[in-house]
């Protein structure tokens, strides 16, 4: 039975798939962005928000996992600094996947993995705070602005049909 499998061969063999693993976590902290197809993405995916994990929990024995998997002290040090800093007050959730169409030559489905950026988020909030500010600043004034004066030929028309109305209620 299959039961405990858990996980994308991808084509590999055991030792190879670790190996490409670690160099594309590796990269995507560097880089914060990879490019990849789907099947590699969701499993680095998963790989890469347990190392931010690691970065927030921030003491010894953490730090020495994530450099048994990554490998470069440099990347551990911006993982445990400025990564763990930027997801500090975020529960999960560190990437996101954008599917961006399909390669060249294979047709296999290709994604973007990168890091979700908190200081846009925050951007966006007061962007949406500032319109809907705007957005009642217009409906106030709208208000107090008057109609424009009619046309000379709707004029008459609206005319016409007062005229016609006030006949039918005499009749």
């Amino acid at each position: 039975m299959y039961h405990g499998k858990a996980g994308r061969k991808l084509g590999r063999t055991s030792s190879h798939r670790e190996a490409m693993f670690r160099n594309m976590v590796t990269s995507i902290i560097k880089h914060e962005r990879i490019r990849t197809t789907d099947a590699k993405a969701k499993e680095v995916r998963k790989i890469a928000e347990k190392m931010i994990t690691l970065g927030k929990r921030g003491d010894l024995h953490a730090r020495r996992q994530a450099l048994a998997f990554v490998r470069d002290k440099e990347m551990v040090q911006k993982l445990f600094g400025e990564l763990s800093e930027r997801y500090r007050e975020r529960n999960g959730g560190y990437t996101r996947i954008v599917k961006v169409g399909y390669r060249a030559g294979d047709n296999a489905p290709v994604s973007i993995l990168e890091f979700i950026a908190e200081d846009r988020k925050k951007e966006k909030a007061d962007e949406k705070d500032k319109a809907k500010k705007r957005a009642k600043g217009k409906a106030e004034t709208a208000t107090q602005v008057k109609a424009p004066p009619k046309s000379k030929e709707k004029a008459k028309k609206s005319e016409y049909k007062e005229e016609g109305k006030k006949e039918k209620k005499d009749k």
